[in-house]
């Protein structure tokens, strides 16, 4: 590490402010630049529409006041089921505005997905943009503490309209008065037992991830134009395309069709967007388009990976073909950026870099002991760092295993070398990160062993060249079924019926039975080192 790395670290101070309100600095920031670019958004067909500041916040202040007139009040919680676009930052500015609760869902969630978050937390409210409606309306009845059901575009039956309560409600709104240790986000992120936990952030969040996600790690500035290509259902996004765009003043640029290597690559070279975070299956898949030379990045400043290790091979790619160093980083829905390969500091291709100047990180034993360098352990944070989460909500008991002493334990692992350079080096449970979604194998099994053909079963991650993993169901079948491609494929559709489809296994195995421990919980360990083992042997 040079000195003046060290000098800076030294230098780096951040103190949380007693009241902070997002949204309420956004506004501030529109009424001094109105007509600074905040939103492009560009469809699949190609279709442009661009946002000031001004616009923003005057969509944000209507649909405030029309929540509000409909009795959504500070520190009730709202569902917001809704793709990329303009009304994802407008929504969501409007909530933190009036002070509710955010609790951000991916639009490919199914409705038992929704049932559990509106029922655990309580949430007073949905929106919902139309493809979300029908699943909704699957569990209304479920539902006791929703009490209003507001739809993007042309509302069905039951449902009120965003686009007419803010046509009629007015388009000036003060920001609430919130206190930095207010609950804000609620998130939800999967658990190897038992449903998702809701993870809880407050207002003073935000303020702490500009002061060194956004500014020394993505490197947002004020006249960039930030692609990151997260969508509203995920803590990422409220990371990248939300906090950090416009925490900045900077244009965030909007992608609304579906991912494709060689568009994403044309969309780089006709726009001038100059910060880029994706996903590592993203740039891989960039990295493998064939002519990926004929494409010109000129206006690309900044490139950040998140979610996996990235590999060598696409970094040394993007360095060759575009002079660009992609800049790994490491955090989680429960804390902000941990670790990352920050601004001016000397990249190590695999390793995800040294900690954030805020965040105190250790590699710890069992017993909560710092570890010597090289040795791997548990990738842990000082439980005091001020971006840490605020527990998971009504859940005391995994709040109190998630910390060992004066530490949060992240749940993977990893070492540290001499110069203070991280190296994960996998999980230390059960949790499956493909392409970038958190998968819990609780969540893929509960759906799987709904099928009248499944005795038993076991999720596991199995590695994949491009999405880092993918999910691997070991089955056992009852009597009188047999394992068919068939079988197979109507398992695989069968669990994107039941839960989100990015969490069914693209890989099932029939097996006898599973391993176990001689108290009879499945040794899902044995089934991973046993992939990893095979992947391996091929490759």
């Amino acid at each position: 590490m040079g000195s003046e790395e060290k000098q800076s670290e030294k230098a780096f101070s951040f103190e949380m402010p007693e009241y902070y309100n997002f949204a309420g600095e956004v506004s501030a920031y529109a009424e001094r630049n109105p007509d600074k670019p905040a939103i492009i958004a560009v469809s699949e067909t190609g279709d442009t529409k661009r946002v000031t500041y001004r616009e923003l916040i005057s969509y944000t202040n209507r649909i405030g006041n029309s929540l509000l007139s409909l009795g959504i009040q500070r520190g009730d919680k709202v569902i917001v089921l809704v793709p990329r676009g303009v009304d994802a930052y407008a929504i969501y500015l409007a909530l933190n505005k009036i002070g509710a609760v955010i609790m951000p869902c991916s639009e490919m969630l199914r409705g038992k997905d929704i049932e559990y978050r509106a029922n655990h937390a309580g949430a007073k409210a949905v929106i919902s943009f139309a493809g979300g409606v029908d699943e909704v309306n699957q569990i209304r009845d479920n539902c006791p503490t929703i009490a209003h059901y507001i739809q993007l575009g042309e509302p069905q039956t039951g449902w009120l309209s965003l686009e007419d309560l803010a046509n009629h409600s007015n388009d000036r709104l003060e920001a609430v008065d919130s206190r930095s240790d207010e609950l804000a986000f609620l998130s939800y992120t999967s658990g190897t037992t038992g449903g998702p936990k809701g993870v809880m952030h407050v207002h003073g969040w935000p303020c702490a991830h500009l002061a060194v996600a956004a500014t020394y790690w993505l490197d947002v500035r004020e006249d960039d134009l930030v692609w990151a290509t997260a969508g509203p259902g995920w803590a990422k996004w409220v990371w990248s395309p939300f906090v950090s765009t416009l925490g900045k003043g900077a244009t965030a640029f909007v992608y609304q069709g579906r991912f494709s290597p060689e568009k994403y690559l044309q969309l780089l070279e006709q726009h001038p967007i100059s910060v880029l975070c994706a996903t590592p299956t993203e740039y891989r898949l960039m990295a493998k388009v064939s002519g990926i030379e004929n494409f010109s990045l000129q206006s690309l400043r900044s490139a950040c990976s998140a979610g996996e290790p990235l590999n060598r091979e696409v970094i040394d790619t993007f360095r060759r073909v575009f002079n660009i160093t992609v800049r790994d980083g490491y955090g989680q829905t429960e804390n902000t950026l941990l670790v990352g390969t920050f601004v001016g500091m000397e990249p190590r291709p695999g390793s995800m870099g040294r900690p954030s100047p805020v965040v105190k990180v250790a590699i710890i034993d069992e017993s909560g002991e710092e570890l010597p360098v090289g040795e791997v352990g548990d990738i842990a944070v000082d439980r005091n760092m001020v971006a840490l989460f605020k527990g998971y909500l009504n859940d005391p008991e995994r709040t109190a295993r998630a910390f060992r002493g004066n530490w949060y334990v992240t749940g993977d692992q990893g070492r540290m070398d001499e110069d203070g350079y991280i190296w994960f080096e996998g999980r230390a449970d059960d949790i499956i990160i493909s392409a970038g979604y958190t998968i819990g194998p609780f969540e893929v099994e509960d759906a799987l062993v709904k099928h009248p053909a499944v005795a038993e079963c076991a999720a596991v991650a199995s590695p994949d060249p491009d999405r880092g993993h993918v999910v691997k169901a070991f089955v056992v079948l009852k009597k009188g079924y047999e394992g068919t491609e068939e079988l197979i494929r109507e398992l695989q559709e069968h669990t994107k019926n039941l839960t989100a489809p990015y969490k069914y296994p693209r890989k099932i195995e029939f097996v006898e039975d599973l391993p176990k421990t001689t108290s009879g919980k499945i040794r899902r360990v044995e089934l991973r080192m046993r992939e990893r083992q095979l992947a391996s042997q091929q490759g």
